[in-house]
């Protein structure tokens, strides 16, 4: 009888390795890039440029001194949460704030956990959180963006800072789609995200579960509570083009590690982050609650993975 020899598993291999998801990453967070460039000036370049060093420079010291093993700033991550971390600040944050920023993001919330793939939470949301807490008022300094080549600044709320306050004027859909008013360099073209969110989902680097529930949710919360009071609570619309509602679903709360595997454990992760983000918004002290929602949702992760599983090969 002829001996049959089986190599270890994974039998069937893919083209698709962790680099190339996190390049793919990096690819649809340009448009974001360059239109924050644009409209928030070289300051802003300045910032995306120490919080990406920060990241890879602490994540290649880290594990190539403390933790005794092979560098991995080659897979890119630390590369993609430098440049979510700089998105998710004010572009008039000090360059030295956003520094502890980003060790605590690769430092805390990865690296401690044992890497990439390990973490339970997402690191560059904990540092923007982080920063939220510790640095109030300059992470909620914010200012009108002033362009390339910059004309006089004009400090101002951003528009869901006016909502809560009940100073929202006008409200001008057209400027929270192309270039908001105010807000984290990630806010300020609702366009340029959803082109990446499209290019990363004709890639098949990710699924639209997570992102449609999340904006479906947040829709349909906005909407009954707007139905019921107007003058109190603001529209779907406005809610689903302000804030870093389009950034965090898209590129954060996609995140493959502290995401659920499952398409109904992603629903139900990405409802609960919408819901989650029109109850802070609409009753919590922050106009804004896209960061906490998500880091909320990521520790119910292992429950939902848990409750909802995929299908085994060759079991129906």
């Amino acid at each position: 009888m002829r001996k049959l020899i089986v190599s270890p598993s994974p039998h069937i291999h893919s083209k698709d390795s962790t680099r190339s998801l996190m390049l793919d990453v990096v690819i649809a967070l340009i448009p974001a890039v360059i239109c924050s460039v644009v409209f928030y000036g070289w300051r802003e370049l300045l910032l995306l440029g120490v919080s990406v060093a920060t990241c890879v420079l602490l994540e290649w010291a880290v594990t190539r001194f403390l933790m005794k093993k092979p560098s991995t700033i080659g897979d890119l991550s630390a590369v993609i949460t430098g440049i979510l971390l700089a998105l998710n600040v004010p572009y008039t944050l000090p360059w030295w704030i956003l520094v502890i920023g980003a060790v605590v993001a690769v430092g805390v919330a990865k690296l401690s956990f044992g890497g990439i793939g390990q973490n339970v939470f997402n690191p560059a949301i904990v540092g923007r959180v982080f920063l939220l807490v510790s640095y109030p008022s300059q992470m909620t300094h914010w200012e009108q963006p002033q362009g390339l080549f910059g004309v006089d600044a004009i400090t101002g709320a951003t528009p869901l800072g006016a909502a809560k306050e009940g100073t929202l004027g006008q409200i001008d859909y057209a400027d929270m789609l192309f270039a908001n008013i105010g807000g984290s360099a990630g806010e300020v073209c609702a366009i340029a995200l959803l082109i990446g969110f499209v290019y990363l989902l004709c890639r098949r680097v990710i699924k639209p579960w997570i992102t449609l529930s999340i904006f479906a949710t947040v829709a349909l919360t906005a909407l009954i509570f707007w139905g019921v009071n107007p003058e109190r609570f603001t529209d779907p619309l406005f809610n689903l083009l302000t804030g870093g509602l389009i950034l965090g679903a898209c590129f954060m709360a996609t995140d493959y590690v502290t995401s659920p595997m499952s398409v109904w454990g992603g629903v139900i992760f990405g409802i609960g982050i919408g819901f989650l983000t029109m109850m802070i918004r609409y009753f919590g002290s922050y106009p804004e609650g896209v960061s906490f929602a998500i880091l909320i949702m990521n520790a119910f992760v292992p429950l939902l993975n848990r409750w909802f599983h995929q299908k085994k090969f060759g079991r129906k």
